[in-house]
């Protein structure tokens, strides 16, 4: 694990995707909608990458889990913000779909990655 560098993760890197694409949508947005939804969109997606980074940062390799659980409940929050996004015509379709699988990608990459940490401390 020490000699992967956390930017070439893909599950970092996807997250990384994610945020940068929900902030420019969000960046369209009008003062209400983005104060409001948008606000919450975009910390919640941040929050997807920068869970990632913390936990890779973290010294013992079950606070890396803990992050990643973390990271995990920002992706579902950054979904369900989205589909609001999406029922509030903020989004188009390809952009809501495009996210989505995003998210999806991130959730199943996630789900490796977390099943892989600690493997190599107790070898």
């Amino acid at each position: 694990m020490s000699n992967i560098r956390l930017e070439d993760l893909e599950v970092y890197k996807v997250a990384m995707e994610i945020g940068e694409i929900i902030w420019k949508i969000v960046e369209r947005w009008d003062g209400f909608s983005r104060y409001s939804l948008g606000n919450q969109i975009v910390r919640s997606s941040d929050s997807i990458a920068l869970n990632i980074a913390e936990g890779y940062g973290r010294f013992h390799y079950k606070e890396n889990k803990n992050f990643c659980y973390y990271s995990r409940g920002s992706a579902k929050e950054t979904s369900s913000a989205l589909e609001k996004a999406r029922q509030r015509n903020l989004v188009n379709e390809a952009e809501y779909e495009y996210l989505k699988n995003r998210l999806d990608l991130y959730l199943r990459l996630s789900f490796g990655y977390i099943k892989s940490i600690g493997i190599s401390e107790t070898i």
